[in-house]
């Protein structure tokens, strides 16, 4: 059966059974509001095929909200398009977007990219190296995932193209060192975020003590160094490095810009690229903490929790690209024409991640008028008081199927940490810092394994990868370290001390790690 055959059947079935006017509101807050993510996240992965997924996802979600014609076209669009662009977070992040690309693009054409990967190629010798210094890069990077996507592949795109290591190898380490990161950063936006969802407590303080409880965090970055010590490969993951080193970078059976222009012709040095760079990062940061109140008399860590990472980011990458094109102007590295066709170049390389960022977004839009998020609150609600050991475990699984289905790991926190802290504020302190953890865990989960999920989508931006390529390589990485944190969590559940669980959970990660190595050798001897 051909796809659009097969869509034509669901919606027709969608709309036969919402025939009835009374049809549509029973099915807001119930199982069938995950029906459009599921349906997108299905196609895609089948389809190989992004964009006409993600907008049959929204097609599928706006029939379920109304069956008339005209109700399901404008609540497509004026409910969905419409509103995710007129929303002030969602265009800061676009001009961050285009601001960020822009200014690749500068260090691209002044020659500071092919500086740097010329001096990584002198002191960064072996594969292993080049994917230990980009993860040394994602770790330092923990001011926003965002931020973080994009900075480290265009600085490390380079060094791992040298050492023939796979996009989608690339993809995976930045989207390991973004979310996972930044969760556990107490100076992040992420921080900020989860600190704002809870009531009644200093959320900044609860969040560093949940900090040893995110298994999911640790046993991934965890597991990812020790993979790359170890040079263990896994599921689709494995053929694209065997591929990788025979020199295809992709594997895609196309061309995706594999010959990337690093400026090797022009006379850009090393501090052509940190110099920018690290004024990228001061400037964003001074943008995050201004928007928190920072210079009109509020604390450092308060106007970090107050701030609005959009606004933040988007003036602090204007000025970063002022100060980089002023610095490549004096210099003489770029005439000033050049650097304004910049500009062109960088939203041209953005349009892919701007594209499926506002049919995510508006996925999401469909799935929240349906009230999915209510529904997952209410089955959250009945379960809580049945298995309270087993709760944190539940909560992470939860965490990470709502996540995963709507793409989004601050709306998942903020829906779930609330409900854990008015279950567990009056009864037991400590496991309801274990359940905000859980929280967190699974929200960064089922973001990390989400095709809608904006991080997956930079990550894939960053590294110039296929993005369901990154998806499907990344998966079994992320259900791996799932699994075991599934584990620690119901182990935590009942010892309730973070000092006892997270050497278990991490020796158990690592014994892994060395099993499937194992297992590897003996599959290649059988050969």
């Amino acid at each position: 059966m051909s796809l659009v055959a097969l869509m034509t059947l669901i919606c027709a079935t969608v709309v036969v059974a919402g025939d009835d006017a009374d049809y549509v509101p029973s099915l807001y807050a119930t199982a069938w509001a995950l029906l459009p993510p599921v349906v997108a996240i299905a196609l895609a992965l089948i389809t190989k095929e992004v964009y006409s997924s993600l907008f049959i996802g929204i097609l599928v979600g706006a029939i379920l909200y109304g069956t008339n014609p005209e109700t399901v076209v404008m609540h497509a669009f004026k409910g969905g398009f419409v509103s995710v662009l007129s929303d002030g977070d969602h265009v800061g992040i676009l001009i961050f977007l285009v601001i960020l690309g822009t200014i690749v693009a500068l260090m691209n054409k002044a020659g500071g990219s092919a500086a740097f990967g010329k001096w990584a190629g002198e002191h960064i010798k072996t594969r292993v190296g080049a994917q230990l210094a980009t993860i040394l890069l994602g770790v330092l990077i923990f001011i926003d995932d965002y931020f973080n996507c994009l900075t480290v592949g265009s600085v490390m795109r380079p060094v791992t193209d040298k050492h023939n290591i796979s996009r989608a190898k690339l993809a995976y380490i930045i989207d390991a060192t973004a979310a996972p990161v930044c969760i556990i950063a107490p100076i992040s936006s992420w921080a900020a975020a989860v600190s704002g969802c809870v009531e009644g407590e200093d959320g900044l303080s609860l969040f560093v003590k949940a900090i040893p409880y995110n298994y999911y965090a640790i046993l991934t970055i965890v597991m990812m160094v020790s993979m790359v010590l170890l040079k263990v490969e896994f599921g689709p993951m494995a053929k694209h490095e065997k591929n990788a080193k025979n020199g295809d970078l992709f594997t895609t059976g196309k061309e995706i810009d594999s010959s990337e222009d690093y400026g090797a012709e022009k006379k850009g040095k090393v501090k052509d690229l940190l110099i920018p760079i690290i004024c990228l990062v001061v400037c964003c940061v001074i943008g995050m903490i201004y928007t928190g109140g920072f210079f009109s008399g509020v604390g450092f860590i308060e106007a970090f929790s107050n701030s609005s990472a959009s606004v933040g980011l988007s003036l602090g990458s204007f000025f970063g690209l002022v100060i980089t094109i002023l610095l490549y102007v004096i210099r003489r590295v770029l005439p000033f024409k050049e650097c304004m066709d910049c500009l062109v170049e960088g939203f041209r390389a953005m349009v892919p991640a701007i594209l499926i960022l506002i049919m995510a977004w508006t996925l999401k839009a469909m799935t929240d008028s349906l009230g999915a998020s209510d529904f997952v609150a209410n089955s959250m609600k009945s379960v809580a008081g049945d298995f309270v050991n087993f709760l944190p475990a539940i909560i992470f699984l939860v965490a990470c199927f709502l996540a995963f289905a709507t793409g989004t790991s601050w709306g998942t926190f903020s829906i779930l940490i609330p409900i854990v802290v008015a279950v567990f504020q009056k009864d037991n302190y400590e496991l309801m810092i274990l359940a905000i953890s859980a929280c967190m865990a699974g929200a960064v989960c089922g973001d990390h394994c989400s095709p809608i999920s904006d991080t997956t989508i930079m990550a894939s931006a960053g590294a110039q990868c296929e993005h369901v390529n990154h998806v499907s390589t990344q998966l079994p990485y992320a259900i791996v370290a799932a699994a075991v944190s599934f584990l620690s969590f119901i182990l935590a559940g009942f010892v309730q001390n973070p000092w006892i669980v997270l050497p278990i959970a991490i020796a158990l990660m690592v014994g892994l790690i060395v099993f499937i190595r194992i297992l590897n050798n003996y599959q290649q001897k059988a050969e």
